[in-house]
């Protein structure tokens, strides 16, 4: 029994769709545990680019900035099309992640992001999609945040909401939370809030009782 297979081969490549979006679809066939091969098999997979993703957090106010829109891919999933998001972006030609970041945080969230913290990167969906996220979290002041935003253009209606930590996890587990990016991003705070607020306020950093609240 192999430990982990590292063999594959590509036997045909085709692209039955290419549009702003492109589905490629490929005859290849791999190693398996026990050494041998499988059969050739197909799989189609979507090819729609690479995003970067921030969770914007004022590590002073203990607060993050979350954005509400609306998303056709989830108009038949609980809670409906109106997500609970995180900022996000796709990542254009010659672009590097934080700069989508810091981008899509001024244009979705009229915030201007300090501090960049990485968090990970991450595959959406390997069984079908190429797609990759790179998470962070970002240093912002929330004490004016809040808003409507997003490009006419793009048909974007974004509503930003400053929550503090606390209430922003009890929203979590009362309303249907769909989107990896905030579950992860989420998630990460909140086992690393602390060490994140000494990181970014130093001698400002509450201890003890004051930075559980």
């Amino acid at each position: 029994m192999r430990e982990t297979p590292d063999e594959y081969e590509i036997i045909e490549r085709q692209t039955p769709f290419q549009g702003y979006f492109r589905i490629a679809k490929y005859k290849l066939r791999h190693r398996c545990f026990d050494g041998g091969w499988t059969q050739p098999f197909w799989r189609e997979l979507f090819e729609r680019g690479h995003a970067a993703a921030v969770l914007p957090y004022d590590p002073l106010r203990d607060e993050v900035i979350l954005q509400e829109q609306f998303r056709v891919g989830a108009l038949d999933a609980p809670g409906g099309p109106w997500q609970l998001e995180i900022v996000a972006g796709i990542v254009d030609a010659g672009e590097g992640v934080e700069e989508v970041v810091r981008r899509e945080a001024l244009e979705e969230a009229g915030l201007t992001l300090r501090e960049l913290h990485h968090i990970q990167d991450y595959l959406v969906s390997p069984g079908g999609t190429t797609e990759t996220v790179a998470l962070f979290v970002g240093r912002a002041d929330s004490s004016s945040a809040g808003g409507v935003f997003g490009l006419a253009e793009e048909a974007e209606d974004i509503r930003v909401r400053v929550l503090p930590f606390e209430q922003a996890m009890a929203e979590m587990r009362e309303r249907p939370i769909n989107a990896a990016t905030i579950v992860i991003a989420m998630q990460w705070l909140a086992l690393n809030r602390d060490m994140l607020r000494r990181l970014w306020l130093g001698a400002q950093a509450p201890s003890g009782a004051e930075a559980a609240k």
